[in-house]
């Protein structure tokens, strides 16, 4: 199923990609100038090589635009952002995009322990805490290549993870490539939401729980847990020179952040 969004979750899965062929959880993210379609930044979890469990992707992509744009103008920035992430933001990582006021966020599959964009906790719909601009609360829609994201972390949690507190044998592990929960879309957006998003003529994957077919698979296919529909491409593909395309992108970034006084801010390192 194509979307304008596709292209952008694509970057963010090979970068995940990036991330398990470097011995870290493939999680990672896109942050999208919405109105230049531009990334500003991106992120990836490092939390083996930090050695600390706070290393999330999001947070790298937001200590990016912080250097690149000056700490002053991050709440601006936000203001026309869209974040583009493998896995559903964890608490912490939902609560600081909302405090910063996110404008929206896609992201690929739930996170059944920490989710809180819907799946534990909806802390992007909470109107308990404050936002520093408009966006008091932000969208975020789920289910752009699911199954590639849930598998990128069945890659990983198969393999032996020497940097774990406490390292697992998992040499009996066997990986699941061919069955999938279905996913409760009700649990993140509205039916109408979701017609907007992938189209009214695909209101029966919402009606069934199944998932948005991925790009390369056939919308009228038959919504099933056959490996077909999976874009294997995408996620067992070479990626080593993502970073490279994604510096080359964000460096050149140029946003116009006052709509009083123009004043255009490039990308500084």
């Amino acid at each position: 199923m194509t979307s304008p969004h596709t292209h952008h979750m694509r970057q963010a899965l090979q970068l995940a990609r990036y991330a398990l062929d470097h011995n870290e959880t493939p999680v990672a993210c896109i942050f999208v100038h919405e109105p230049s379609d531009t990334v500003i930044a991106y992120g990836m979890n490092d939390t083996n090589k930090a050695h600390t469990g706070i290393a999330h992707a999001e947070f790298m992509g937001i200590a990016q635009i912080q250097r690149q744009f000056g700490a002053e103008n991050v709440v601006r920035v936000f203001s026309e952002t869209v974040l583009y992430v493998t896995v559903e933001p964890c608490v912490m990582c939902a609560s600081a995009l909302k405090q910063l006021g996110i404008r929206r966020v896609y992201f690929g599959c739930g996170n059944e322990r920490f989710g809180g964009n819907g799946t534990v906790l909806s802390i992007n719909s909470d109107k308990s805490t404050v936002s520093p601009n408009d966006n008091a609360t932000y969208l975020s829609i789920p289910g752009l290549y699911r199954r590639e994201a849930i598998m990128l972390l069945r890659y990983f949690y198969v393999r032996e993870n020497d940097h774990a507190p406490n390292p697992r044998t998992k040499k009996d592990r066997r990986l699941d490539r061919e069955t999938f929960p279905p996913i409760d879309w009700s649990m993140y957006i509205s039916r109408q939401t979701f017609g907007r998003e992938f189209g009214v003529e695909n209101l029966r994957l919402y009606d069934t729980n199944a998932d948005v077919p991925s790009a390369r698979v056939p919308v009228d296919s038959t919504p099933s847990s056959a490996p077909g529909d999976i874009d294997w491409e995408l996620i067992a593909g070479p990626c080593d020179d993502i970073l490279e395309l994604l510096d080359a992108e964000r460096k050149g970034a140029q946003i116009n952040l006052s709509h009083k006084k123009p004043k255009t801010v490039v990308a500084s390192d």
